[in-house]
């Protein structure tokens, strides 16, 4: 396999996950290469034991989207994962829309 942006992604992802997780994602990557039928992981079972569920739906929200982001960098074929400029779109656009107008 040639070395390319794609492995950076890819990196990228592991990182994101090892960030949710508190550990290596090794068993959930192996989880998702090995899935037939696409099953969606869920936030709970991801998310490190050492911390409680959020109670808010936009935090909610926003981890979702951050493991779907993850999720998508670690896909299987190279090709069909983001660009490390489409992941800091989905970031940007991910912040921007969780940020609350401030009231003076």
């Amino acid at each position: 396999m040639a070395v390319t942006e794609k492995c950076n992604v890819y990196s990228f992802g592991v990182l994101t996950l090892e960030i949710l997780m508190g550990l290596h994602p090794g068993e959930l990557i192996s989880k998702l290469y090995s899935s037939v039928d696409n099953e969606r992981i869920q936030l709970a079972e991801v998310l490190d034991p050492r911390l409680s569920l959020p109670t808010s739906q936009k935090l909610k929200d926003e981890l979702d989207s951050f493991l779907n982001l993850a999720i998508w960098c670690l896909h299987a074929d190279p090709n069909s994962r983001p660009t490390m400029y489409e992941v800091s779109q989905v970031l940007e656009m991910s912040c921007s829309y969780q940020r609350e107008p401030r009231v003076s």
